[in-house]
């Protein structure tokens, strides 16, 4: 996919990068915890690894499977709006408890098993995620370090004083059964939505310019037609007036401004709803930890300004685009647009997904250079930075297989197709945010697919059996490889 030189600057990069992340940990953490914030880095760095290889490379498969980004591309644009959400968006803190799994406030113990059921949670949410990426299965990466957080939880309960209380009493249930749920309800819904929007882009642009496209052929060699009748002396007068009267409407035909009629229409408001939904996805989801705290009305204003504008925009771009058959023209401007949805779901991506490797390493960092437990830790600009470049290094080198399942091995992807799912998942992905709803974006953006694969009869439901058992078994295989993790790791240390 790349060649030697190129994964060699690659690799530079990023060692690089924790070479230099290293060294500011040498001030950063207390004396004679050095050790524990190496191992630490090493398995959070594998972690954002892995994210980049599983949960970016599926953002976008869309976009290269369309073919309307190379994967060098795809790249370059995944650096920069990942690490820019990440850094712009991450967070100043993170809670050291992933959104409410589980609860240790009730139990005493020592700060440092806490580190071990991060470090175990870090190391078996990686695990996971390798194994399912060198297989092509895009799974979820909330859910991987969830149940790594659960399992390495439950074996730090076995270990420590709970009084009259079960282990499994840490654990909210309530929580993990909403996440069951997701499986069925992240796809369902973005497979809905795919095939609406899909179905609208098919009958109002696709199907029309088919139609329009074999007019305009039939027409022209019915000109040629009529133009060789009106050369035959032998025509009446009222034959060629006839003729003449049918050769100026079958003209008309040919005129490229008909065959641009649903273009013109409907791609601005596609570009305006598009706008309004990834808008309103970075307002709520990507922006929210700058706390903006705008009202219901600056947001509407907000999104009202932005949809008007890129109506507009994408006016102008089909006018400019009358040179090019229809045909050609939609592939162009939906390539354009699918660039501009797979950007702001990245950079979304980057504000929010690698808190699921930067927040159980904020806790280990917090406890190593404080000596306690605290219920928020700070997250160092460093650290998301070099968190951020990790995620982009594993894209490079074990995205491949993700993005060819996604982009292509489920259902024909093309530009028009790349965008209804993008733009399906993001809409959902809002609406979830703002509802409360756990729903994880891989499980979403699969779902998009196969929708649309629903519509076009190619769908792959052979491979869809190993993805889903693998959504299944993503949280107790987690959860069972992090308490062993986290045996280990306290015999190692002597806890």
């Amino acid at each position: 996919m790349f060649s030697t030189k190129e994964n060699r600057i690659a690799l530079g990069v990023f060692v690089l990068s924790i070479a230099i992340f290293l060294a500011w940990g040498s001030s950063y953490i207390a004396d004679g915890s050095y050790g524990y914030f190496i191992l630490a880095s090493a398995f959070g760095l594998f972690m954002a690894f892995n994210i980049g290889g599983n949960d970016v490379a599926n953002s976008f498969g869309t976009s290269v499977g369309a073919k309307t980004l190379t994967i060098k591309q795809a790249l370059i644009i995944a650096a920069v709006f990942e690490i820019s959400g990440a850094m712009l968006a991450g967070g100043e803190v993170t809670k050291t408890i992933r959104k409410g799994i589980v609860n240790l406030d009730a139990y005493s113990f020592d700060p440092m098993l806490f580190v071990f059921v991060m470090m175990g949670a870090l190391l078996a949410a990686g695990s996971w995620l390798l194994f399912a990426s060198k297989r092509g299965l895009p799974v979820s990466t909330t859910h991987s370090i969830v149940g790594g957080i659960v399992g390495a939880s439950l074996a730090l309960g076995a270990v420590v004083s709970i009084g009259d209380q079960s282990s499994l009493d840490m654990v909210n249930w309530a929580k993990i059964r909403m996440i069951v749920a997701s499986w069925v309800l992240s796809p369902l819904l973005g497979g809905l939505l795919s095939y609406g929007i899909y179905w609208y882009l098919k009958k109002y642009i696709l199907d029309y310019n088919e139609t329009i496209e074999l007019q305009y052929v039939d027409a022209k060699a019915k000109v040629s037609q009529i133009k060789e009748k009106l050369h035959d002396s032998s025509l009446s007068e009222d034959e060629k007036v006839s003729l003449t009267t049918e050769l100026e409407s079958t003209q008309k035909l040919t005129k490229k401004s008909n065959a641009f009629k649903a273009i013109r229409k409907h791609v601005p408001i596609v570009t305006a709803f598009a706008t309004s939904i990834i808008t309103g996805m970075l307002l709520f989801k990507g922006l929210k930890k700058l706390h903006f705290d705008l009202s219901m009305v600056d947001v509407l204003l907000i999104l009202v300004a932005f949809s008007t504008l890129a109506y507009a925009f994408s006016f102008a771009i089909v006018k400019i685009m009358k040179k090019d058959t229809p045909k050609k023209a939609t592939i162009r401007v939906f390539s354009i647009l699918q660039i501009f949805t797979a950007s702001a779901f990245a950079f979304s991506h980057g504000a929010n997904d690698i808190a699921n490797a930067i927040a159980p390493f904020a806790a280990i960092l917090d406890i190593l250079s404080t000596g306690e437990m605290n219920s928020k830790a700070p997250v160092p600009a460093i650290a998301m930075f070099t968190f951020g470049v990790a995620l982009i290094v594993g894209l490079w080198f074990i995205g491949k297989e993700v993005i060819a399942t996604v982009g292509s091995r489920l259902a024909e992807i093309f530009p028009v197709t790349g965008f209804a799912a993008e733009l399906a998942a993001s809409a959902v992905i809002l609406a979830a945010t703002k509802l409360g709803i756990p729903v994880s974006s891989t499980h979403i953006l699969i779902g998009a697919v196969l929708g649309i694969g629903i519509l076009n009869k190619d769908a792959n439901w052979k491979l869809m059996k190993p993805i889903a058992m693998a959504w299944v078994i993503t949280l107790p295989a987690a959860g069972i490889m992090a308490a062993i993790f986290f045996f280990v790791l306290k015999a190692i240390f002597g806890y």
